[in-house]
Protein backbone atom coordinates (compact mmCIF):
# COMPACT_ATOMS: atom_id res chain seq x y z
CA UNK A 1 0.00 0.00 0.00
CA UNK A 2 1.02 3.59 -0.54
CA UNK A 3 1.15 4.39 3.20
CA UNK A 4 3.21 1.36 4.34
CA UNK A 5 6.61 2.12 5.76
CA UNK A 6 8.63 3.69 8.51
CA UNK A 7 8.77 7.47 8.79
CA UNK A 8 10.71 9.97 10.84
CA UNK A 9 8.15 12.63 11.70
CA UNK A 10 8.25 15.92 13.59
CA UNK A 11 5.17 17.08 15.50
CA UNK A 12 4.94 20.80 16.23
CA UNK A 13 3.33 20.66 19.71
CA UNK A 14 2.63 23.50 22.17
CA UNK A 15 5.50 22.05 24.26
CA UNK A 16 7.95 22.23 21.34
CA UNK A 17 8.79 19.96 18.43
CA UNK A 18 8.61 16.22 19.12
CA UNK A 19 10.48 13.73 16.94
CA UNK A 20 8.79 10.36 16.46
CA UNK A 21 9.62 7.19 14.51
CA UNK A 22 6.33 6.01 13.00
CA UNK A 23 5.67 2.64 11.35
CA UNK A 24 2.48 2.12 9.33
CA UNK A 25 1.16 -1.17 7.91
CA UNK A 26 -2.03 -1.33 5.84
CA UNK A 27 -4.12 -4.46 5.34
CA UNK A 28 -6.87 -3.53 2.90
CA UNK A 29 -8.52 -0.47 4.44
CA UNK A 30 -7.29 -1.30 7.98
CA UNK A 31 -4.17 0.26 9.48
CA UNK A 32 -1.88 -0.79 12.31
CA UNK A 33 1.58 0.24 13.40
CA UNK A 34 3.68 1.77 16.13
CA UNK A 35 5.29 5.00 17.19
CA UNK A 36 8.44 5.53 19.21
CA UNK A 37 9.52 8.82 20.75
CA UNK A 38 9.91 10.70 24.02
CA UNK A 39 6.69 9.12 25.33
CA UNK A 40 8.09 5.60 24.76
CA UNK A 41 6.80 3.09 22.22
CA UNK A 42 3.11 2.55 21.54
CA UNK A 43 1.50 0.08 19.16
CA UNK A 44 -1.89 0.70 17.61
CA UNK A 45 -4.50 -0.94 15.42
CA UNK A 46 -7.98 0.05 14.33
CA UNK A 47 -6.73 2.78 11.99
CA UNK A 48 -8.11 3.28 8.49
CA UNK A 49 -6.64 3.78 5.03
CA UNK A 50 -8.32 5.26 1.96
CA UNK A 51 -5.93 5.69 -0.97
CA UNK A 52 -3.06 7.83 0.30
CA UNK A 53 -4.96 9.07 3.37
CA UNK A 54 -4.78 7.42 6.80
CA UNK A 55 -6.20 7.90 10.30
CA UNK A 56 -5.18 6.26 13.57
CA UNK A 57 -5.26 6.78 17.33
CA UNK A 58 -2.47 6.35 19.87
CA UNK A 59 -2.80 6.43 23.67
CA UNK A 60 0.20 7.97 25.46
CA UNK A 61 1.05 8.45 29.14
CA UNK A 62 2.54 11.71 30.30
CA UNK A 63 2.86 13.97 33.32
CA UNK A 64 -0.85 14.84 33.05
CA UNK A 65 -1.99 11.21 32.73
CA UNK A 66 -3.31 9.37 29.67
CA UNK A 67 -3.85 11.32 26.45
CA UNK A 68 -5.47 10.18 23.22
CA UNK A 69 -3.73 11.34 20.03
CA UNK A 70 -5.90 11.24 16.89
CA UNK A 71 -3.86 11.41 13.67
CA UNK A 72 -5.03 12.28 10.15
CA UNK A 73 -2.34 11.98 7.47
CA UNK A 74 -1.72 12.13 3.76
CA UNK A 75 1.19 10.28 2.15
CA UNK A 76 2.62 11.69 -1.08
CA UNK A 77 5.56 9.67 -2.39
CA UNK A 78 7.99 9.39 0.52
CA UNK A 79 6.49 12.31 2.46
CA UNK A 80 3.80 12.22 5.14
CA UNK A 81 1.99 15.19 6.64
CA UNK A 82 -1.17 15.94 8.56
CA UNK A 83 -2.64 16.93 11.88
CA UNK A 84 -2.89 15.31 15.28
CA UNK A 85 -5.51 16.14 17.89
CA UNK A 86 -3.67 16.33 21.23
CA UNK A 87 -6.47 15.28 23.55
CA UNK A 88 -7.98 18.46 25.03
CA UNK A 89 -4.83 20.47 24.23
CA UNK A 90 -5.76 21.40 20.65
CA UNK A 91 -4.17 20.15 17.48
CA UNK A 92 -0.70 20.20 15.96
CA UNK A 93 0.71 19.80 12.48
CA UNK A 94 3.22 17.07 11.67
CA UNK A 95 5.37 16.13 8.70
CA UNK A 96 8.06 13.65 7.90
CA UNK A 97 9.78 11.43 5.39
CA UNK A 98 9.93 7.69 4.78
CA UNK A 99 13.14 6.09 6.06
Amino acid sequence: MAVDGTYNIEINTPMGNQTVKLTLKADGDSLSGSSSGQQGEQSFDGGTVSGNEATWTIQVSGPMGQMKLDFKATVTGDEISGQVQLGSFGSANFKGTRV
